[in-house]
Formats: structure tokens, sequence, C-alpha cells
């Protein structure tokens, strides 16, 4: 038995049978590198629950939900030496990275099934300071949709720690930040970068307000996750140090009769894949395990005090 949370399970959209509604547009991440695959999803789940934080209704969420599944598609014919480049876009780069969202824009206006969502290509990279592109929109020249996928994208791209952070906008301190600083967590520097472009102006503060709800909440679900992973490795440890005092007890005998007894006793505690020679390796790893959750479990509880520090 293993803990694992995965921050952006799909599951966490929740009831509103996206499956059905966008199968075909999400065929269209199956041709994207895997990343931005990942990222499409990850940016598409953010942006799902940003809809609900914000009580927008239903349609609007399944539509704005299907726009950010979108957003990255024209990355599909961005060149991979650029796409995947391992460290900062040179200028010339960087202007070729940004025509995929006109690249997107055009592709979902010249197929029927995509056209109704070409906002999230279009969008999700302009701010409302006028700084952003393709159009240098301003303020409520920007849909909605294009304000909320422009959060969740630069909040998952911080977190996911692409190379090419310039798109992002972010300041050469929180860059530096985020590179060489182990003792700050990835969320953290991320929404902490996220209220920096709220106070200049690039991002909507009501709704970079409603993602430090949503990744508080996360994280208080993480921490539930691995915490009832620390009961089972507690309950396993108890198993086996009972199990040990056995053993002991085996080893100090003064019968066979009495040695017996206690063989059978570890025998019937025994679980698959334990036996004399094993337990107490398996023993000091499930140790190991249960501390190491107990640690995460504390750096989260301090990354939400951060959070809630932080402000818009």
């Amino acid at each position: 038995m293993k803990e694992e949370m995965n921050f952006y399970d799909k599951a966490n959209l929740k009831s509103y049978n996206l499956d059905d509604t966008i199968r075909y547009q999400l065929s269209m991440l199956e041709t994207l590198d895997p990343y931005t695959r990942l990222h499409s999803e990850n940016v598409a789940n953010i942006t799902c629950r940003l809809c609900e934080y914000m009580h927008l209704n239903k349609s609007f969420t399944i539509y704005c939900t299907t726009c950010a599944y979108l957003h990255d598609i024209g990355k599909l014919f961005i060149p991979p030496e650029i796409l995947q480049k391992k460290g900062s876009l040179t200028d010339e780069e960087y202007e070729i990275m940004k025509t995929h969202t006109t690249i997107g824009y055009k592709m979902c206006m010249d197929d029927p099934k995509l056209r109704p969502f070409s906002a999230g290509t279009i969008y999700h990279h302009e701010a409302l300071n006028g700084t952003g592109y393709p159009k240098g929109l301003t303020k409520d020249d920007i849909p909605i949709e294009g304000q909320i996928i422009r959060v969740a994208d630069e909040f998952d791209a911080i977190v996911s720690k692409r190379q090419y952070k310039t798109h992002i906008g972010i300041t050469d301190t929180l860059k530096l930040l985020i590179k060489d600083t182990q003792a700050i967590t990835p969320k953290s520097v991320a929404l902490k970068s996220m209220a920096e472009n709220s106070k200049i102006g690039k991002l909507n503060p009501k709704i970079v307000k409603q993602l430090f709800k949503v990744v508080i909440d996360d994280t208080n679900y993480e921490i539930s996750c691995i915490y009832n992973y620390t009961k089972y490795l507690d309950n396993q440890i108890k198993r086996l140090e009972q199990i040990n005092e056995y053993n002991i007890k085996r080893e100090t005998a003064k019968t066979e009769k009495k040695k017996e007894y206690f063989t059978q006793c570890m025998e019937l505690m025994f679980e698959k894949g334990e036996d004399f020679r094993s337990y107490k390796y398996i023993l000091e790893e499930y140790r190991t395990a249960y501390f190491k959750r107990k640690e995460i479990i504390n750096s989260l509880f301090d990354e939400i005090k951060s959070i809630k520090k932080l402000r818009v």
C-alpha cells in the first residue's frame, strides 16, 4: 500500500461530465508532447476549480474548462528544439514561442468543433495592464475566460518549473527564488509570484484570491491523504514491533514448547513477503517512511501558513 495524491487528478473536475462534453477536444491533446499535454490537463483542472470558487454557472464552467484544455494547442507547431529547450530562450526563440497563441487560435477557428473554444488559445497570455500578447489588450477587453486561464496557466507553469520562465513575466528575484531556494516550497513561491503580478496589474486580483483558496484546500487534502497513510504505517510498525517482541521471547525461551508457541505467534502475524529474516528490515523501512511522511505533513502545514500571509 502506498499513498499517491495526484494534485491535479481529472477526477477533481467533479460532476461536470467533461469527458462526454469534450471527448473530441481532449483527443487533440494526444498530439502534444507529454509535458504540454499534462500542463494542459493541469490548467484545465485549476480553471474548473477557479470557476467553482467564483460561483460561475455550470455551463460556463464547462466552456471555460474546455478552453483551458485547448489553450496551448498551438504548441503543436512550435519547433521541439524551442519547446523542449533546457534553459532560457533567446529573444528570437521567445518570439517564436509566443506565436503558439495565434497558431492555436487559427487551428480552432479552422475546425468547427473547436471554434467555440478559441478564446483560451488567443487570450491566455494577455495581461490586464496591456503588457501581454499577442494583442496587448487591457482590462475588460480581455474576456473573463482568458483572465481565469491566465491565472491557472501561470500558476502551473511556475509549479512545474518549465524551463522557459520568460513567458510568465515574473521578476528576476522570484526567478532566482524559484531556482535556488529549497526552503520555500514551489506552491508558496508560485502564489507569491501571482500576488506580485496581481499588484502590478497583470492578473485579476479577484481570481488570484480564489486561486489561494484552491491551493489551500488541495494542500489540506494532500495532508489528509498522507495522514491516512501514516496511520497505515503506524499500524504496520506496531504489528512488526509486536513480532519483534515475540522473537525476543522466542530466542530467550527455556523450553521448546514456549519457543514453538512464539514461533507460531510470529508466523500468524507475518504478512505477504515477510519472514523471520526480513521483518526487521521491513520494520526499519516502515519507520523511515513514517517519519518522512510526518516531515512532509509539517512542511505542508507551514506552506499553508505562508500562503495565508500572502496579500493580493
